[in-house]
């Protein structure tokens, strides 16, 4: 019953992101010029700590790694984005500069939004907004729960649940999800352990049948059974 339950709560947050998905060819396709489309190549900086926070961005397709480095040089992942992510809000509350690096982690697509253009848009098509202003508690109840995650649960469950959210695992059509090439390091910095850690369990999943590399890495939906088990 509770893996039934669980499943379902991942399925039922995915199938909302789909509905909430952001139109990006009508917003192009309507009236204004403040907005343009950027690719960006693997570990390209699509903008970096500390640069001028004058835009929105969403990613349509892709992956980007959002980090933070603090004072002594210590680097953090704080997200990995997937397409239909946005980032870069921080300039609508007033954040002046970027708090953090936001960096390609495979080929990407961009759609960068001028701030007042944001604004503009917010203002005067309620759909987007509602939209938007679901996203952006969708993604606080996210960065609730993998505080949860990291203060209750082992390294172990951590890595099953990161590389299942990686996977965008529920989507009906890919039972099996492959993720942006990403380095084991990585890895570690998102679980909170170390790549010595991340490799033996990789090692126990892949032994297991719930991963598998085949052209990149593949995820089965059985890992699942790692973040429920007690």
């Amino acid at each position: 019953m509770r893996a039934s339950t669980t499943s379902g709560k991942i399925k039922s947050k995915i199938k909302l992101k789909q509905e909430l998905a952001f139109d990006a060819q009508a917003f192009l396709d309507s009236s204004g010029v403040a907005r343009k489309v950027r690719e960006f190549k693997r570990a390209a900086a699509v903008y970096s700590q500390g640069d001028a926070a004058e835009s929105v961005l969403y990613l349509q397709s892709g992956g980007v790694k959002l980090t933070v480095v603090n004072e002594v040089g210590k680097e953090a992942v704080v997200a990995i984005l997937g397409p239909g992510d946005f980032f870069g809000e921080g300039c609508l509350a007033g954040q002046p500069v970027r708090m953090g690096t936001a960096a390609a982690i495979t080929s990407s697509t961009v759609l960068v939004i001028e701030k007042n253009e944001m604004f503009k848009v917010l203002h005067e098509e309620h759909s987007l907004s509602d939209r938007f202003i679901k996203f952006m508690l969708a993604r606080n109840i996210r960065i609730e729960e993998d505080l949860i995650d990291q203060l209750f649960n082992s390294s172990e469950k951590r890595l099953a649940r990161t590389l299942l959210l990686l996977a965008r695992y529920g989507k009906e059509d890919q039972p099996h999800g492959v993720l942006p090439k990403m380095s084991q390091e990585t890895l570690a910095e998102m679980v909170g352990t170390t790549r010595s850690r991340v490799n033996y369990f990789m090692n126990k999943f892949r032994k297991l049948g719930f991963i598998r590399y085949n052209g990149g890495l593949q995820i089965n939906t059985s890992l699942l059974s790692v973040v429920l088990h007690e």
